[in-house]
């Protein structure tokens, strides 16, 4: 299938690789259809791009990478998609959405209380809203919280996530 992006021209990506959301990402409900870019080979970010709006991709991480306790509640989000039998199989990955100012990258943030939960299985995913948590929608990935990170190379992205 190929795809338009205004960030990396025309892409010929397989179907297979397609993430649907049934909700859409907040803000935007009727954008349903993304697919996972590398950014750098050697790089932590990636793009979710729009598979139908060349111009809306989001930059995303694993939120393990930069807050190696980070640990949200999952039951109702794997309930609600119906995705039980998937919950303990490695089958769920976590990436939060990053906000990299223009004008001062040193300044990127990452929303740890909108995580999106991807489930391998089903090539579906969901945005989750965490009420009631420790975390920041601007939580620093450079400078102030850079304390919180440890290199950890078992933290990598595409380990199975855990309930918290």
């Amino acid at each position: 299938m190929k795809i338009d992006s205004t960030r990396f021209g025309p892409i010929t990506i397989g179907e297979e690789r397609i993430i649907t959301m049934p909700f859409g990402m907040l803000g935007f409900p009727e954008e349903k259809r993304y697919v996972i870019l590398q950014h750098r080979e050697d790089s932590p970010f990636f793009w979710y791009q729009s598979v139908d709006d060349p111009a809306l991709a989001f930059v995303i991480t694993s939120p393990f990478l930069f807050k190696p306790g980070y640990s949200v509640p999952l039951e109702d989000t794997v309930e609600q998609m119906s995705w039980i039998e998937d919950k303990d199989k490695g089958k769920l990955e976590l990436y939060v959405v990053v906000n990299i100012p223009k004008s001062s990258p040193d300044n990127m943030t990452a929303n740890l209380i909108g995580p999106i939960l991807i489930n391998n299985r089903t090539r579906q995913a969901v945005q989750m809203v965490i009420t009631d948590s420790p975390y920041s929608h601007k939580f620093s990935l450079v400078g102030k919280n850079k304390d919180d990170n440890t290199g950890s190379s078992q933290n990598k992205v595409g380990n199975p996530v855990s309930e918290g």
